[in-house]
C-alpha cells in the first residue's frame, strides 16, 4: 500500500506503523485517521503478522489534530467516513484480534493519548509531555478517553487529566498506570518493538485467546469471560500450536510456533 501521512514496515511477524508528519508534529488530519484505519486494518487480516507497533516519525508522537478539518463531521455529529476493511485506530466500536504496543515521545496530546489508550502495551519516552486539552477548545474527548481512563488510571486521576487540561509527564503517566514503562527518547521504539518481539513468539491461538477472554471481562464482567472459557480451552487445545507447545516442554526446547 501506498500511504503519505503514515509507514509500514513489517519486520518477521512484527508489524511497525509510523505516524509521519513529523514537520507538523504529527498533527492527526483526516488523511492520516484514514490511512491509520487502513493500516489497522490489514494488520488485522495478515495472517503473517502477529503484534504490531505504533510510533511516530521525530521528536512528537502527536501535537493532536488538526481542528479545522474535523469540525465540519463534529458538527454533523458523526465521524468522517472509513474505507472497506479499515479499522478505526480509536478502537471505539471495533477491536484487534492481535496486540498492539505503543511507543511515544514528545507532545502526546488530545487524540495522542486515545491512541495510547486504544492499545494493549504503552511505553514512553522520558520526554513524554501528555495533555487532553479539549476542555480549553470548548469540546470534550470523543476517541475513547471519557471512557478508557477513567477504567485505566482510577476516576479521581482521570478527572484531574480531563477537567483541568493540564500537561502531565511520563513518571505520573507511569505512576497513573496508564503507561507500563519508561524508556529513554532513543530507546522507546526498540524497547516496544523488542516487547512486540517476544510477544510475537508465543502461541498466536494463546495470544489471541488470551486477549479475548481479557476483553470480554473488563467489557462485560468476570461472569461473562468465565462462561465461555472452558469452550476457549477446547478449541486452544484442539490446535496446532497446542500439539507444539506440548512437544517443545516433552523436547525441553523453545516452541516453534508456525
Amino acid at each position: 500500500m501506498n500511504f503519505e501521512r503514515i509507514t509500514v514496515e513489517n519486520r518477521g511477524h512484527v508489524t511497525l506503523i509510523g505516524l509521519n508528519r513529523a514537520a507538523k508534529r504529527n498533527a492527526v488530519d483526516v488523511a492520516m485517521y484514514t490511512e491509520l484505519a487502513t493500516a489497522y486494518g490489514a494488520y488485522e487480516r495478515d495472517a503473517n503478522a502477529r503484534c504490531a507497533v505504533l510510533f511516530a516519525h521525530g521528536e512528537h508522537f502527536t501535537g493532536g489534530i488538526e481542528l479545522p478539518q474535523w469540525l465540519p463531521y463534529f458538527r454533523d455529529g458523526r465521524m468522517p467516513p472509513l474505507p472497506d476493511g479499515a479499522v478505526d485506530p480509536l478502537l471505539r466500536t471495533q477491536s484487534l484480534s492481535k496486540p498492539l504496543v505503543i511507543a511515544v515521545r514528545g507532545w502526546c496530546l488530545t487524540i495522542g493519548i486515545e491512541f495510547l489508550l486504544a492499545t494493549d502495551i504503552r511505553i514512553a519516552a522520558h520526554d513524554t509531555r501528555f495533555a487532553q486539552i479539549e476542555v480549553k477548545r470548548g469540546i470534550f474527548p470523543i476517541g475513547g478517553a471519557t471512557v478508557r481512563l477513567p477504567r485505566e488510571s482510577g476516576w479521581g486521576n482521570a478527572m484531574r487529566i480531563l477537567l483541568t487540561g493540564d500537561e502531565f509527564g511520563a513518571q505520573e503517566a507511569l505512576d497513573w498506570g496508564i503507561v507500563q514503562e519508561i524508556a529513554p527518547p532513543d530507546a522507546v521504539l526498540e524497547r516496544a518493538t523488542a516487547l512486540a518481539g517476544r510477544i510475537a513468539r508465543q502461541s498466536p491461538v494463546g495470544v489471541r485467546a488470551t486477549l479475548a477472554s481479557a476483553r470480554i471481562a473488563r467489557d462485560h464482567g468476570d461472569a461473562a469471560a468465565y462462561a465461555p472459557m472452558m469452550k476457549q480451552m477446547q478449541a486452544c487445545v484442539a490446535s496446532d500450536d497446542a500439539v507444539e507447545g506440548l512437544n517443545a516442554f516433552l523436547e525441553r526446547r523453545e516452541p516453534v510456533f508456525r
